[in-house]
């Protein structure tokens, strides 16, 4: 009988060479991994169960992450960013700047008003004609200047509004359909 079966009396020696069979202490081993990832499985599956009973995520360890408290400007520049509201905010704070982008004089007399982002239009209202005049002249060179302060391209144009007329009053001693200070009697 030249069988390879351990029952059949076959001297070790004589058996091929082959793969080495794990003996009692490996088994062991490999029992014990196999028991530790069955034991972590059940006990993330518990945790997972017990956070959403809780109706809560994951609480704060004692690592930074993103559930951690803010200082208020990184929490406004997050918020900026997250919302796509960058270019509003830089015109926000050239409107804020305003006396040192165009001057002294000419801001006095002209303050920026609003700023349209589709159209990127910067509107300045002006207290009178003449200042009004002056801003439309410069209006190429501080267009130039705003979108090399705020990157190219943020602002197109600046619409310069004129000065309102008087305000219109009504009263017992107005003619009925006037148009008030201009209008005359002919």
């Amino acid at each position: 009988m030249s069988t390879d079966d351990p029952a059949a009396g076959t001297p070790r020696a004589a058996r091929a060479p082959g793969p080495k069979e794990p003996s009692g202490v490996d088994l062991a081993r490999v029992a014990l991994r196999a028991a530790k990832e069955q034991a972590r499985a059940r006990g993330d599956a518990a945790r997972q169960k017990k956070q959403a009973r809780r109706g809560g995520g994951l609480r704060s360890g004692a690592r930074a992450d993103g559930r951690d408290p803010l200082k208020l400007g990184s929490a406004i520049n997050r918020l900026i960013t997250e919302r796509g509201w960058e270019t509003p905010a830089a015109v926000g704070g050239v409107m804020g700047r305003w006396p040192q982008i165009v001057g002294e004089d000419l801001a006095k007399h002209c303050v920026p008003q609003r700023y349209d982002e589709d159209e990127r239009v910067l509107v300045v209202a002006c207290d009178s004609t003449a200042w009004a005049t002056q801003l439309r002249h410069l209006a190429p060179a501080l267009v130039a200047r705003l979108n090399q302060d705020l990157g190219q391209g943020s602002v197109r144009m600046i619409k310069v509004l004129n000065p309102g007329g008087p305000a219109r009053r009504y009263g017992p001693l107005r003619a009925p359909g006037s148009t008030g200070p201009g209008d005359t009697y002919g």
